[in-house]
């Protein structure tokens, strides 16, 4: 019997860490994206929660305008999709391009482009601004923030 005891603990001990984690403390009522600090804040009725230092777009300054440009969004958006299979860790979708992005974009005869998130690094090294638009934080931070934050979040990203 102690030698099954044992051999339970040890497979335990070794079983993979989830990356799903359970969150019980104060809602998460706004996400502030400060992109010349590098860095997300959650927070509670103006209270900050969390603060985490993240990575953008291969193209920082300015906000997003078109498909392929590399840029991070900049304005006010929504939490709108949760993506627990994403090929960054986990991912939380932004409601990224908003009428005013689209209809800036097409005065232009471009696309806005699509598909903003806040995503895992997955190995990604060391590499500053490396998303095509992204906002990017450690594997670790997005599991954090994945059970933290609930779809219809606001987002701000100011520059």
């Amino acid at each position: 019997m102690l030698l099954a005891a044992a051999s339970a603990g040890l497979v335990a001990a070794c079983a993979p860490r989830s990356k799903f984690r359970t969150y019980e403390g104060p809602e998460v009522t706004g996400i502030v994206v400060a992109k010349s600090d590098r860095r997300m804040y959650l927070v509670h009725d103006g209270r900050v929660l969390e603060t985490y230092r993240i990575d953008l777009g291969q193209a920082p300054a300015g906000p997003k305008r078109f498909e392929g440009d590399g840029r991070t969004p900049e304005g006010t958006y929504l939490i709108d999709r949760r993506n627990p299979a994403s090929r960054y860790h986990l991912s939380l979708g932004i409601s990224y391009p908003n009428p005013s992005d689209r209809a800036f974009a097409a005065a232009a005869g471009k696309s806005p482009g699509g598909d903003i998130f806040i995503h895992g690094r997955s190995g990604r090294g060391g590499r500053p601004d490396w998303t095509a638009g992204c906002i990017a934080v450690s594997d670790r931070a997005i599991e954090e923030i994945y059970a933290m934050v609930r779809e219809g979040t606001p987002i701000t990203i100011h520059p």
